[in-house]
């Protein structure tokens, strides 16, 4: 991705100001066109003649496209056989597997409505979310079942399929896991017909020849995902054709040297925006090999790494402190890697400069890369490739985004520089909240310039030169003595400490300051809780933070809480302290 020549730079320059992230993009980049078709039309469409090619990779089990889109069209078929009309909605509980893919793209392709939920997410919390989407039909994870089997009947759920990891594990691999796991399974009674086996499931698209393929409109809700939940009750996010082809496309720009055959790790879940929008949907048109990881297993992640040389893999931060903890990754290779990308949470310096070590000393010849986002806009709406890397940044807006930083309060945009409120204006967004028009007037709102634009509830700046920074969580902001603190700035400078891992720094009660920062720190492995770290880790604030944002107190855990999404719990931790107080 070079830089226009300087003719185009001045001819965009002087036509759009206020857009110097322009600059980093090609004038064929600009002019992208998003496609209006529906999400599997587009898919299959990409991969065109290639069908030889693999599509998926399961625990080495190799999927070819051609094998990919039969069983689709199985899926597709079998859903139509029990009645699955246009506009219907069929959940999906299921970690990274094939079946949960199959299942994903036979909704679309019949035009129905893909709801998709955290296998680990609660009864009551699975229970509201059915009900909200009124889904009638549910792919379950066969582990579920006991969880679950007492308040599906409060639900409007016809028929549940339940499917085993196993189901396409590799014979020697699929046997160890009957003994070891799936044995120990509880299942529904044979005489209960409201639930069915995958197998069984799929016998009705074999006995269904009908071929039936929707006319989607771009415009119509394709997926539903649902927010991570920690500020309040979850919301069903609605995203249409559009908006989820549109991150495929933008995602392509921004990996413009992988190649058809290359390999990605998804080790993402498909439940979020980042993991099903970015890490399958994009690979897939790409015509890359998408290897599925359904669950963490530092084992598994590691001989990925040693014996598939992975060319792509995406991640959260905590999978890269994972990956620089374990021993065993000192004899793998990483030199074939294109592309490593962070998002899902904030990346401090200390920690990029951690995790470019490691890769060079390694091999690799790139250094991590960032993505902001989210799940409202699907995923990503900025992104850092080289050249816009600055240490501590979030890239550019992403090809077809705007980005513009506002006053929270009156929503006046701010020169560039200052620090306001990210808000975002792009193809990706959302149709907005499921049965909740209020919380979407709050975050959707449309400004005098006549366009729509997404309220991020976080604060960043625009640097002249185009490239945004991510500064706070605007609700993660703490009042010191009428004075603002941000504790991502603290949590970087904590994060520099030599013993310090993890860092969750949030504001307490306070008799006369009303609150204070405490941090809570994870140490690295050899380190010991100790007076002597809490003394240099209040030191090294004190040297480098106004006083107001020197840490009140340092508790040492040994490790932090997090939320279903795999992010940092501070709201876990701000409700036990309150509790204290």
């Amino acid at each position: 991705m070079g830089k226009i020549s300087n003719f185009f730079f001045k001819l965009f320059k002087e036509k759009e100001p206020d857009k110097p992230w322009l600059d980093y993009y090609s004038r064929e980049e600009r002019s992208i066109k998003f496609t209006k078709k529906s999400i599997y039309d587009y898919m299959v469409d990409e991969v065109g003649n290639d069908k030889d090619f693999i599509a998926l990779n399961y625990f080495d089990n190799r999927i070819s496209y051609n094998d990919f889109f039969n069983s689709i069209d199985m899926c597709a078929r079998a859903l139509r056989e029990f009645g699955v009309k246009e506009g219907d909605v069929v959940t999906i509980c299921l970690p990274n597997m094939p079946e949960a893919i199959y299942a994903f793209y036979a909704i679309n392709k019949i035009g129905a409505v893909a709801d998709i939920i955290h296998p680990l997410s609660s009864s009551e919390q699975v229970k509201f979310y059915l009900n909200e989407s009124k889904s009638r039909y549910l792919f379950l994870v066969d582990f579920n079942y006991e969880k679950l089997k007492d308040v599906l009947p409060s639900t409007l759920v016809y028929k549940t399929i339940l499917v085993s990891p196993k189901e396409s594990m590799p014979l020697g691999l699929s046997i160890g896991y009957t003994l070891t796991r799936s044995i120990k399974t509880k299942r529904p009674r044979l005489d209960d017909s409201s639930y069915m086996s995958w197998k069984q499931f799929l016998k009705y698209g074999i006995s269904n020849i009908r071929e039936y393929h929707a006319d989607m409109k771009s415009t119509d809700l394709a997926l539903i995902l649902h927010s991570g939940g920690t500020t309040g009750t979850p919301k069903g996010i609605m995203i249409s054709n559009y908006s989820f082809n549109a991150i495929a496309q933008q995602s392509g720009v921004n990996v413009i040297d992988v190649r058809p055959k290359d390999k990605i790790v998804t080790i993402l879940p498909i439940f979020h925006g980042f993991g099903l929008g970015i890490c399958v949907h994009t690979p897939l048109c790409l015509k890359v090999e998408t290897i599925l990881m359904p669950e963490y297993d530092a084992n598994r992640f590691y001989k990925i790494w040693k014996y598939n040389k992975p060319h792509v893999i995406l991640g959260v931060p905590t999978l890269w402190e994972g990956m620089m903890s374990n021993k065993k990754f000192d004899d793998v290779d990483m030199s074939q890697l294109k592309y490593i990308i962070s998002g899902g949470d904030f990346l401090s310096v200390a920690a990029e400069t951690r995790i470019n070590n490691f890769l060079h000393k390694h091999g690799a010849k790139v250094n991590i890369l960032k993505g902001y986002g989210m799940t409202e806009s699907v995923a990503a709406t900025c992104y850092t490739f080289p050249g816009t890397n600055e240490p501590g940044s979030i890239g550019i807006p992403m090809v077809g985004n705007t980005y513009k930083i506002c006053n929270p309060e009156t929503f006046e945009e701010l020169p560039l520089g200052e620090e306001g409120e990210i808000c975002v204006n792009g193809p990706t967004l959302m149709l907005g909240y499921l049965n909740n028009k209020k919380e979407t007037d709050n975050v959707l709102k449309k400004h005098k310039d006549g366009k729509l634009w997404l309220h991020t509830g976080d604060i960043g700046y625009i640097s002249p030169n185009g490239i945004v920074y991510y500064t706070q969580r605007l609700k993660r902001m703490i009042v010191v003595s009428g004075f603002n603190v941000y504790p991502s700035i603290i949590e970087n400078v904590i994060a520099n400490h030599e013993a310090v891992s993890k860092v969750c720094v949030i504001g307490v009660p306070h008799q006369y300051k009303m609150h204070v920062p405490k941090a809570f720190v994870v140490l690295k492995e050899g380190y010991k809780p100790s007076s002597k770290i809490k003394h240099e880790i209040r030191e090294l604030c004190k040297q480098e933070l106004d006083t107001h944002s020197v840490p009140k107190e340092v508790e040492f855990k040994d490790d932090l809480p997090k939320t279903l999404y795999n992010k940092i719990d501070y709201k876990f931790l701000e409700n036990e302290e309150q509790k204290k107080a």
